[in-house]
């Protein structure tokens, strides 16, 4: 008998919260603490990436004096909504997350595989797996009872400098996090369905 767990579909009203009925919103209210970000890291953590190189670094910015490092660097259109959420992720990936190899894939030396490679793919690299780990963080959020509003519309040169400054830690994204305020929604934009974007061979 295999010792592999099985999996049920999850409920209709999970899908909801974390696809279906989930939106971007662009107000927020509520508190994010120190506890609630915990979870939040500990349960994203375990989404996969290439080689379980984890490049994906993190900074919540809450306070007076972070949004004031991070507010110049915000586009026009993104600065009211960012200053008044109760939190922003800034999702960013380090370029030299092969250090943490030796911790991360223990089993094998892997270090030199990234730590060898060309800029161009070390950076393809970093960016495809700390994407991925913003998505979960963004569906760890929406599972926890947070709402999102996931946005790129920054300088990224400012605000690596203002938060980065002298590490190989690089911008991606940013994630507005909170209790999202439903009037802040737009219309949902269409999406391209299955026949438009797959096959199956």
């Amino acid at each position: 008998m295999s010792d592999t767990p099985h999996h049920e579909a999850l409920a209709p009203e999970a899908l909801d919260q974390l696809f279906l009925k989930a939106r971007t919103y662009n107000a927020f209210t509520g508190e994010v603490d120190d506890a609630l970000l915990h979870r939040l890291y500990d349960l994203m953590k375990f989404g996969p990436t290439q080689t379980n190189t984890c490049p994906a670094r993190f900074v919540f910015v809450r306070s007076a004096e972070g949004k004031a490092k991070l507010g110049p660097a915000l586009d026009k259109g993104n600065y009211a909504k960012t200053m008044a959420a109760p939190c922003t992720a800034i999702v960013a990936y380090d370029m030299a997350f092969f250090d943490k190899m030796p911790v991360l894939a223990p089993h094998t030396e892997t270090r030199p595989w990234f730590s060898e490679m060309p800029d161009d793919e070390l950076y393809r690299t970093a960016l495809r797996s700390s994407s991925l780990e913003g998505a979960y963080l963004i569906l760890a959020a929406r599972a926890l009872g947070l709402d999102c509003g996931p946005m790129s519309g920054f300088d990224r040169a400012k605000l690596d400098a203002a938060f980065f400054a002298g590490t190989a830690i690089r911008s991606n994204f940013l994630v507005n996090l909170g209790r999202g305020d439903p009037a802040s929604v737009h219309p949902r934009a269409p999406r391209l369905g299955f026949d438009e974007t797959c096959r199956i061979e």
